[in-house]
């Protein structure tokens, strides 16, 4: 069984910085897809980034192009999301994804993903 599991979020000032980290472990994945999604109060789910491991680029949403980073750790099967320049409207719960899939293209829709994690709260107060 496939665990997914996030860490990091917090309360955090405007301008601030945030690394959130995402663990996946359960099963081998053969062409894993990682994505960070991310759900404010009263919106949809919408895509943050996307990373095929052992693959690049990464893919982000224009949002936060320039401002977020993932990265990823071989040794400890974690990819982290690191958050720069936060903004009040990057609040919400954060989401990592993963899925198998035999393809580089960045799988963008929650729907393509079948294994999520519990989800961690980043607030940006202005």
């Amino acid at each position: 069984q496939v665990q997914v599991v996030e860490s990091g979020g917090g309360l955090v000032q405007a301008g601030d910085s945030l690394t959130l980290s995402c663990a996946a472990s359960g099963r081998t994945f053969t062409w894993l897809h990682l994505a960070w999604f991310r759900q404010a109060p009263g919106k949809e789910r919408e895509f943050v980034a996307h990373r095929r491991w052992g693959y690049d680029p990464t893919y982000y949403a224009d949002s936060v192009k320039g401002r977020f980073t993932v990265s990823k750790d071989s040794a400890k099967n974690t990819v982290y999301l690191q958050m720069n320049s936060l903004k009040p409207e990057d609040t919400g719960v954060y989401y990592c994804a993963v899925a198998d899939y035999a393809d580089t293209a960045p799988h963008t829709a929650p729907g393509d993903y079948g294994h999520w994690g519990q989800g961690t709260q980043v607030t940006v107060s202005s």
